[in-house]
């Protein structure tokens, strides 16, 4: 079979992301690198391509042949898609996020978070440094908690199925508001304000965009449950920092946890935080690290693979993006 389908990957592969891409796309297209070839050969595989798999998009490529795009989709294997340059590129081409590619074990850090602020463990930890032997304090069962989760795509499930092993109830907030299957309650963002007082755990797994930014302030924080624990997987500016650190500081039995910051190395060249969050006993950080296990690349780049393919055979393609929403 003579393959006539041709797909530029615009990113340097690592930890079997390419044997990944290869053996997803064998039979329906030629794959073409682009890191480290000369200017001339780049140039004719995005030229040729019915299809461009990309991650950092603007890292990976110029303005110009973001502007000459002419491939029918650009697609993504993060799951977040703020990063796009969406006024760079023509309007012909579609878009589509990595959505579920990296689910699995960012549902896992979302867990291991919430338990080690239930159960918690940064605090015991820091009073037995300072000599304190703290057994008076309960910490708290997950079992028949509720567990609010803002955005019920790939993260959003994938968590909601570990906490309901441990006899979690579920209330999803989603576009649409749909009843889903397993879940106790199903709201849409402009039902948030009721969803927010009843959530022993608020988890955020929301794309940022237009709608998201600033979603939860000072308002937002002061409805919720005193002992809350609040933890972000998705985008830090979702969450206003301030509005978190003051609330934060007010409100010692509430906790979270963030692995997303509001200036990271990746976008700012260098991490730092405008608030002393790491001098409050309830807050846990870790450094946008959630995806990051040793087989989560080549499940990410194989999954967003599958999504060219099916656009390749001429089948829907998943996670489509609407520009409008990150360009208001």
């Amino acid at each position: 079979m003579t393959l006539v389908r041709s797909v530029a990957v615009t990113f340097e592969p690592l930890h079997g992301m390419r044997r990944a891409i290869d053996e997803t796309l064998a039979d329906l297209a030629t794959v073409r690198y682009l890191a480290g070839v000369g200017d001339g050969e780049r140039a004719a595989a995005l030229a040729g391509a019915d299809a461009v798999l990309a991650w950092g998009v603007g890292a990976e490529l110029t303005s110009d042949e973001l502007a000459r795009l002419g491939a029918g989709l650009l697609q993504l294997v993060s799951a977040g898609v703020n990063h796009v340059p969406f006024e760079l590129l023509p309007d012909g081409v579609a878009i589509a996020a990595n959505g579920g590619g990296w689910a699995q074990p960012m549902a896992e850090h979302v867990l291991a978070m919430a338990l080690a602020l239930a159960k918690r463990l940064p605090q015991n930890h820091a009073l037995l440094a300072r000599g304190i032997f703290d057994q008076r304090t309960p910490n708290r069962q997950l079992d028949g908690a509720v567990v609010a989760i803002l955005g019920y795509g790939g993260i959003g499930r994938a968590s909601a199925r570990l906490f309901r092993a441990l006899g979690a109830r579920i209330h999803a907030v989603t576009r649409s508001g749909t009843p889903e299957a397993d879940v106790e309650r199903v709201a849409t963002l402009a039902e948030l304000d009721d969803v927010l007082p009843g959530a022993d755990v608020l988890v955020v797994a929301l794309p940022l965009n237009a709608v998201t930014r600033g979603l939860i302030g000072r308002r937002e924080l002061t409805l919720m449950k005193r002992d809350a624990i609040l933890i972000n997987v998705a985008r830090a500016q979702i969450v206003e920092e301030d509005a978190l650190y003051e609330h934060l500081r007010r409100t010692p039995t509430f906790s979270a946890a963030l692995d997303v910051w509001w200036q990271e190395p990746h976008a700012f060249g260098s991490f730092a935080t405008r608030r002393r969050f790491f001098e409050l006993p309830n807050v846990l950080g870790s450094p946008h690290v959630s995806a990051n296990t040793a087989g989560s690349p080549a499940g990410a780049a194989r999954h967003a693979a599958e999504n060219v393919a099916r656009y390749l055979r001429g089948e829907p393609v998943l996670h489509l993006v609407d520009r409008a929403e990150y360009q208001g």
